[in-house]
């Protein structure tokens, strides 16, 4: 991706890190979690690898049309395990927004942006400026949905959520993560 270094960079970390998270969460005996998990895995491996600063490694152009196979494929999955559960519809416009971003990398001039001169009067394409609404809505939801709601006066001790579960179990920590990729989805979209 093109932007400044150390902005990759932390992108980079960012993404394995949680992709290594949810490659624990397959372990998970909720079967929920792992559903979701290894999903979850394959796409912050394929971000943190897409996020390399391209200064310092610029994959050949069948490297990028290696990642639209495989978030091809992925979005094949999501869509047959949307039938079930309504979660991997975003899983779906990830892995479309992976291959959308794959296949702008392989069609950039060597050096350049990958739209360069191709954007309407705004300089942005169309499909960049919808995944990028949909990826702050994302965000912004996620959030709000991280942010503690108090009990309600007389309802007595909360109960202590999580203290069956492992931590690997915790669904505020996966939330957090899928906030994080959300993020940084739209980092990466911002510097196409």
């Amino acid at each position: 991706m093109h932007g400044p270094a150390l902005a990759g960079w932390l992108l980079v970390a960012l993404c394995a890190a949680t992709g290594a998270y949810c490659l624990l969460r397959m372990r998970s005996p909720v079967v929920e979690q792992r559903s979701a998990a290894g999903g979850e895995a394959l796409m912050g491996f394929g971000m943190a690898a897409m996020a390399v600063p391209a200064a310092v490694f610029g994959p050949p152009r069948w490297a990028w049309l290696v990642f639209g196979l495989v978030f091809g494929a992925a979005a094949v999955r999501a869509l047959w395990a949307a039938r079930t559960d309504a979660h991997h519809l975003h899983h779906l416009v990830g892995s479309l927004a992976m291959v959308y971003m794959a296949v702008a990398m392989a069609a950039a001039p060597a050096g350049g942006s990958a739209h360069s001169g191709h954007g309407g009067p705004s300089g942005v394409p169309l499909i960049t400026g919808l995944l990028l609404l949909y990826f702050a809505g994302y965000v912004l939801r996620a959030g709000v949905r991280l942010v503690p709601v108090p009990a309600p006066a007389g309802a007595g001790p909360a109960p202590r959520p999580g203290l069956a579960l492992s931590w690997g179990d915790r669904a505020e920590l996966a939330l957090a993560c899928r906030l994080s990729m959300g993020i940084a989805m739209f980092a990466m979209l911002l510097t196409m």
